[in-house]
Order: C-alpha cells, then sequence, then structure tokens
C-alpha cells in the first residue's frame, strides 16, 4: 500500500515534474532534448544478455568507469547498459564510452515505464552506484528475478536520518536490493540501522581510490600548466564550485593576490548552467577573465573551465587544488582525484558526502580545511609560498591515495557472485 501511495504521487506530480524540465532547460538547453527516454518511449531495440550501470551524473559517472570498463572485458559476451539522470552525466558516458555500451537515461519511476523498458532492455544484473533507490525500479527487477547491486555504497548521517523518517518507505526498497557494497563500516552501520538484512551487505572500500592517470592525460596536463602558469607564474585550481563559494573563493583570490602577484586562479563551476553567471561575477570584479571554451588563454588573471570532462586534467595542471561544495552545506566532492595527483588540497568544513576520505587526508597532513574567505586566502599563500610544505602535503595525498587502493578487485568478485 505504502508503495501504490507513492506512485500515485508520482502520476500526480507529472505536470510539476514536466514544468521543471522545461525552467532547467532555461539554463541548461539538453534538459529540453530526450524526453522520450525519460518515459522509456524512445524505441530502443530488444536487448539481451546485458549488465546495467546507473551512474546519476559526472561523478558516479566517473567512478564507474574502471568498474565498466573491468566489465566488458570480464563479460564480453554481455552488452554495457548505462543510465544518467542528467545531461553532464550523459555527456561523459558519450565521451568516456561512445558507442562501447548502450545509453539512454533513467527513465522516471513509474509501473508503466518500466514494463516497457524491461520490453527493450533485458539486464542480468543491475549495478546502481553510490546512493540512487527507486521504490518501483527495485520492485520490477524484484518481479523479473534479477539482481541488484548498490556499488560502492555511501549513507551520510544526514541521510540515514532522512530514510528512517520515511522507514515505510525505505525498508522495503532495501530489502529488495540483492546486495550492497559499502564504501566504508559507518555506511554499512547505517544501512543495517535502517533494516538491511546483513547477508546482503559488503565493506568493498571507496573504488574512486583506485583512479587510473594515463600518460595521455599527464601530457596534457603539463602542457596547461606550461601554457597557463609559465615562468613562476602559480595556478590554482578552484573545482566543482557552487553558488555562495565561488564569491568567496574571488575574495580569497583577491586577498591571496596582494601576497602572490603572480597568482593565477583556475574557477570551475559544478552545474554548466552557471558558467556564464560566474565569468560575469569575475568580470565585475575587475578580473582579466577568459573561458575555457574559448580555445588558448595565455593573459588571463581567472580562467573559467566551462568545458566537460577536464577536470581531472586540471588536477593535474594545478599547483594546489580547492575542493569545492564544501564552503557551503553541499557535502564535498572528491578529493581523491587531486590525491592521485599528488596536489596539495584545500576544503571547506562541509564534507559530509566524503566524510571519510576528508579524514583520512586531513589527518595525513595532505588536506587544509578552511571556513571562509580569510582563512582561505591564508592557506593559499601558506601552501604556495612554501615549497616543501607544498611537495609534503602532495606526496601526503598520494600517499594515502594509493595505500587506499583495491575496492575496484573486491566489488568486481561481488558482481563475479552474483552473475553467477
Amino acid at each position: 500500500m505504502t508503495r501504490v501511495i507513492y506512485t500515485l504521487v508520482l502520476y500526480l506530480a507529472l505536470p510539476i515534474v514536466a514544468l521543471r524540465l522545461l525552467w532547467r532547460a532555461k539554463l541548461a538547453p539538453a534538459y529540453a532534448q530526450r524526453w522520450g527516454e525519460r518515459f522509456a518511449l524512445a524505441g530502443h531495440k530488444p536487448s539481451a544478455k546485458s549488465i546495467w550501470v546507473h551512474a546519476v551524473s559526472v561523478g558516479e559517472t566517473l567512478a564507474a568507469l574502471d568498474m565498466i570498463r573491468a566489465l566488458q572485458a570480464r563479460y564480453p559476451e554481455h552488452r554495457l547498459l548505462v543510465t544518467t539522470t542528467t545531461p553532464t552525466g550523459s555527456e561523459r558516458v558519450r565521451q568516456s564510452l561512445g558507442a562501447s555500451v548502450d545509453h539512454v537515461y533513467l527513465p522516471y519511476d513509474l509501473p508503466d515505464v518500466w514494463w516497457r523498458f524491461f520490453r527493450q532492455f533485458r539486464p542480468a544484473l543491475l549495478i546502481v552506484m553510490e546512493t540512487e533507490l527507486w521504490p518501483n525500479l527495485l520492485a520490477a527487477c524484484a518481479k523479473r528475478g534479477i539482481p541488484t547491486l548498490l556499488a560502492n555504497a555511501r549513507l551520510s548521517e544526514k541521510s540515514a536520518k532522512g530514510y528512517a523518517r520515511m522507514a515505510w518507505l525505505a525498508q522495503p526498497m532495501l530489502r529488495r536490493l540483492t546486495a550492497i557494497a559499502a564504501q566504508q563500516q559507518a555506511d554499512a552501520d547505517r544501512f543495517l540501522a535502517l533494516g538491511l538484512p546483513p547477508a546482503a551487505l559488503v565493506i568493498t572500500g571507496n573504488i574512486k581510490f583506485d583512479l587510473t592517470l594515463t600518460q595521455m592525460q599527464r601530457d596534457s596536463a603539463n602542457a596547461l600548466h606550461a601554457a597557463w602558469a609559465p615562468e613562476r607564474q602559480q595556478l590554482w585550481l578552484a573545482a566543482s564550485t557552487h553558488a555562495g563559494e565561488d564569491e568567496q573563493l574571488l575574495a580569497a583570490f583577491r586577498q591571496a593576490r596582494q601576497q602572490l602577484p603572480t597568482l593565477r586562479l583556475l574557477l570551475v563551476p559544478r552545474h554548466p548552467e552557471r558558467f556564464a553567471q560566474v565569468a560575469a561575477m569575475s568580470e565585475a570584479e575587475g578580473w582579466r577573465t577568459a573561458r575555457r571554451s574559448a580555445g588558448a588563454a595565455a593573459e588571463f588573471d581567472v580562467l573559467i573551465g566551462d568545458t566537460m570532462g577536464e577536470l581531472q586534467i586540471f588536477y593535474g595542471a594545478c599547483d594546489l587544488a580547492f575542493v569545492g561544495g564544501s564552503l557551503v552545506p553541499r557535502g564535498g566532492h572528491n578529493m581523491i582525484e587531486p590525491a592521485a595527483w599528488a596536489k596539495p588540497i584545500i576544503s571547506g568544513p562541509h564534507v559530509f558526502n566524503f566524510a571519510e576520505v576528508a579524514r583520512l587526508l586531513e589527518a595525513a597532513g595532505a588536506m587544509m580545511v578552511v571556513k571562509d574567505a580569510d582563512s582561505l586566502a591564508a592557506a593559499v599563500v601558506q601552501v604556495l609560498t612554501d615549497p616543501a610544505l607544498n611537495k609534503q602535503q602532495g606526496q601526503a595525498a598520494l600517499s594515502v591515495a594509493n595505500a587506499n587502493r583495491g575496492a575496484l578487485e573486491t566489488l568486481l568478485h561481488a558482481i563475479d557472485r552474483l552473475l553467477a
């Protein structure tokens, strides 16, 4: 009965959903496209013997790439189906995997939609990245005997409290999962407290630590650093920033420039619809502002990273990385990427999405935590005026990244058992 009520509410909300898509399309035109996929009306030919991976957006897609490639090598007889929710995630799938996988948007969580979807795609296994659970989807998989795995699963204390308030919906959903591969013991304990059967749980670690940097990426990063920070100039990267952070970053940059006159800022907003807004904000502050999408940029104070799929290389090109979503209460973003590049890291205090990673980095002396523009500026100056400290923090970050590798292989063994 609870799922019936949930489904009825979803059907009644469809006009609001359509209006929200139209509103988002004003800022990001890609939201106006491919609506048929969101209702499983795209007319794809039936596909048998597939492994289905769902990754909500860019972060989850990046985390899943090595796993997807490993599954392609491990199970060549299976086609990989990859779904995302956002256009940015979709673009990342297309750039990284191309025609080697089938790709559509994840449909809305409605029974008739899933009936059409499963007529088109017949997966042998569903792998959901991190924490993206939908009641009707899991019920549809259970009805068809499709095993479901929540991979690289994390559950913050805040999210756990939210699920607990909706236990009437969350507990049946968790019981339908075949397995959960949790990142850490704390995540596992929260899933168990919500009613997950212990037999369905395995702790793998965080597969984002298994990041592989290619020589091509290293060469590209070196080339960008030579172009953007020649001679004695230094490049500070502020990555995946959110509304409310950019103002603080520009204020900190102004303070830091007083002591580091050759410092440059590479500012990368999290969402594409904010690229133009942040560029205008920088220009209004009087900075020479360039945009990465415009091509080569020799003279600038602030460079807006307004392209997709390049953040990994930007981490390699910088001298110091600030990881966004942390000066405002968004929970932070992936600090493992700059750690893998052996870069010193600065973060705000709001890191509940990466609490364990942040704890490891801070304990190793690899990451400095700041609370506002003033403390951020002081940290930037401290790290960039002390070459020994810069190198020490970068090597500590790399040590943390290397010491926690191995989660992907554990996860692949769990997938093997489910497919067997």
